[in-house]
C-alpha cells in the first residue's frame, strides 16, 4: 500500500477574526495557485491515487480539489474522515482505509500539522515524533506491507513545495 500525506496548501491566518471557526479558514488565492502547480509535479512524476482522503476543513478540502482537479478525479470521489485530525491515531486511520477501500491501494492523505507528522513517525514506528519538515504544500510517501494490524512502513521520499513545482515545470 502507498501513502501519499499532502498539507494543505498556504491558507489564511490563524487567529484571523474573520475566522472564528478554524475549520473554516480558506486556502488563500496564492495557495490555489501554488497548490495547482505542485499537483502538476505530481502528475509528472505519474504518481497514481486511487482515493483521497481529506481533513473535512476547508482549507484541506480545497487542497484535495485542487489535486483532484489536475488529475480529473470528481469532487464527490474526495472522502472526508475525521482520522486526518487530532487526535486520531494512526492505527484508526489504518482500519478505516482497509475498511472502506479495501481494493484500493494508493492513497492521497490531506491533512494538517502536526498531525500528519504524528502519523508518518508512527506508521515509521519512531517511539516518538520524528524532526520531519513538512511544508505547507510538501508531499511525503510511505510504503506499507502486511499485516495491515502491525504495519511495516517504509519513508520513501519526502518533497518540499518547491520541489513539486520546479516537477511540473520540467514535466
Amino acid at each position: 500500500m502507498e501513502l501519499y500525506f499532502l498539507r494543505h496548501g498556504l491558507a489564511g491566518q490563524h487567529g484571523d477574526p474573520k475566522y472564528k471557526d478554524d475549520s473554516l479558514r480558506p486556502l488563500t488565492a496564492e495557495g490555489v495557485e501554488k497548490m495547482h502547480r505542485e499537483s502538476l509535479g505530481m502528475k509528472a512524476l505519474d504518481l497514481k491515487f486511487d482515493c483521497i482522503l481529506s481533513s473535512p476543513y476547508l482549507r484541506a478540502r480545497q487542497t484535495a480539489e485542487t489535486v483532484a482537479k489536475i488529475y480529473n478525479i470528481k469532487k464527490e470521489d474526495i472522502h472526508l474522515t475525521e482520522n486526518l485530525l487530532e487526535p486520531a491515531c494512526a492505527k484508526e486511520l489504518l482500519a478505516e482505509i482497509r475498511r472502506r477501500f479495501p481494493k484500493k491501494e494508493h492513497f492521497l492523505l490531506v491533512g494538517h500539522e502536526p498531525h500528519l507528522t504524528e502519523l508518518i513517525s508512527s506508521f515509521l514506528e519512531s517511539g516518538k515524533e520524528l524532526m520531519i519538515d513538512l511544508k505547507k504544500g510538501g508531499l511525503c510517501s510511505l510504503s506499507l506491507h502486511e499485516p495491515w494490524d502491525d504495519p511495516d512502513a517504509v519513508l520513501n521520499w519526502l518533497l518540499t513545495p518547491s520541489q513539486l513545482t520546479c516537477m511540473g515545470q520540467a514535466g
